[in-house]
């Protein structure tokens, strides 16, 4: 039988796919479809069609898997953030650290090493510190709102719909985000709508209101309100940051960033500091660190600590080791090792992020950590002696090979790999093979309710 587009086909979803979707197969072709669990009984329509594989929709379920749940969120299947929401939690657990053995045996060639079970997430709501809401003069609408006229259609604070970039979901309250998050959003929107000043068209590129970013202390309970704006005009911004404060004592820092921009990023070319400090503080385990509205930290606190503790575990500390951090960030894991080992190198090409590191180790009066600030393909030859361990933690797109080599020539004893992405993880961990032995791989579940997975791999010099 030939898999045709448009085509409606029972089917029984057998397997997960890495990206979040339901897995079948009609007369051996493979077919993914789009919010199914396995076990789903369903009738499918095909909505794309390619050599090897085609993309399918639900018509109908007609008999739920066991692994189903009611989602808790009004906005389930229409938004694109956490398309999770209808599978048991411990399933999800389940489907991550199967995302990481296949990546290892498909992408990897990888057979054989022990993957444990996924750790849960402290908390699988409420769990992000931060979160964006775009702006938009254009909502999309849900299917029970269509047709009603009373709903302004030119005006929308949300999150996007998967596959549409100008049109946006006008959201009320987050689950990712906690009670007062929601409250701070709707306040916003509330005297966006009544302001002079238009909201941004992502289509016509015209307009004032462009984001709403709301950053959380989880140790400290303080939030940071970010408002992302196409000019300067603080006659209009700066009462929405007197309302807040007056409102919300744990609002402790409002700041105004402003681009001129045309791209769909919520990161001003300059930043005004409307009330407080232009900063909270966080912490992880017994460190503390500032975090500006541009800088990078990681979205679920308590699971950065988990995260940071089998980092530590895995790298076998005892003090007296040498240690290098590419990728170092914000400083973040080398500071959390700081008190393990002698001396700790970070390398990192973002200018903001080597200072925000540097400012973190005075604020906790660290002096074994050093950042070099480059590109890691030019600037890993710059340690000169051979690290006792090497802890790499790169962005989604892993390691460019011209690094994987010189990691290699580097002849560090102990790897330790900190993944994002179960893909690249498994395609650098297989250039790697031939001289390092992958000990073990810890998954950890830093984003409930969507198929994203962090994995710490512990790897040794043959």
């Amino acid at each position: 039988m030939a898999i045709k587009k448009k085509q409606i086909y029972e089917v029984k979803i057998t397997d997960m796919a890495f990206g979040g979707k339901g897995v079948t197969k009609v007369d051996g072709f493979t077919i993914f479809v789009d919010q199914t669990v396995p076990m789903d009984h369903a009738l499918i329509r095909i909505i794309k069609k390619k050599k090897n594989y085609a993309e399918a929709k639900i018509v109908e379920l007609l008999s739920p898997s066991p692994y189903r749940i009611e989602a808790a969120c009004e906005y389930s299947g229409f938004c694109g953030g956490c398309k999770w929401q209808f599978i048991e939690y411990e399933k999800q657990l389940e489907y991550k650290r199967q995302h990481v053995i296949d990546s290892l045996e498909h992408i990897g060639m990888i057979n054989d090493v022990p993957v444990h079970l996924t750790i849960p997430s402290k908390k699988n709501t409420e769990y992000r510190n931060k979160m964006e809401f775009s702006c938009s003069d254009r909502r999309w609408l849900l299917p029970d709102e269509l047709g009603n006229d009373d709903i302004d259609t030119g005006f929308a604070l949300g999150l996007h719909v998967p596959g549409t970039f100008y049109k946006v979901l006008d959201i009320n309250a987050c689950l990712l985000q906690s009670k007062l998050g929601n409250r701070i959003l709707n306040d916003t929107r509330a005297f966006m709508k009544q302001s002079s000043a238009p909201v941004y068209g992502l289509r016509s590129h015209e307009g004032f209101w462009r984001f709403l970013m709301l950053r959380y202390s989880n140790y400290f309970d303080q939030w940071m309100v970010n408002m992302i704006t196409s000019a300067e005009d603080q006659k209009i911004v700066q009462p929405l940051a007197d309302l807040l404060t007056a409102k919300y004592p744990e609002v402790i820092s409002v700041v105004n960033n402003i681009t001129s921009s045309k791209a769909g990023i919520a990161v001003g070319e300059y930043e005004i500091c409307l009330a407080g400090e232009a900063k909270i503080t966080d912490r992880i385990g017994s460190f503390d660190f500032e975090i500006s509205a541009n800088s990078f930290f990681q979205t679920n606190t308590l699971g950065a600590e988990q995260l940071y503790e089998i980092v530590k575990n895995y790298a076998g500390l005892t003090g007296s080791e040498t240690v290098a951090d590419l990728y170092s960030g914000t400083g973040t894991i080398a500071i959390y090792l700081s008190g393990s080992a002698k001396e700790i190198t970070g390398i990192e090409c973002v200018e903001s992020s080597v200072k925000d590191a540097e400012k973190n180790c005075a604020k906790n009066h660290i002096s074994n950590c050093r950042f070099i600030r480059g590109d890691i393909a030019e600037s890993i030859s710059l340690i000169t002696e051979k690290p006792d361990v090497l802890v790499i933690d790169p962005p989604r797109v892993g390691m460019h090979k011209s690094v994987v080599k010189q990691i290699i020539d580097m002849g560090t004893d102990r790897i330790v790999y900190v993944s994002c992405n179960p893909s690249t993880l498994a395609r650098d961990i297989s250039l790697m093979k031939d001289h390092y032995n992958v000990l073990e791989i810890q998954p950890v579940d830093m984003f409930p309710h969507t198929y994203h997975i962090e994995a710490v791999a512990r790897l040794e010099r043959k």
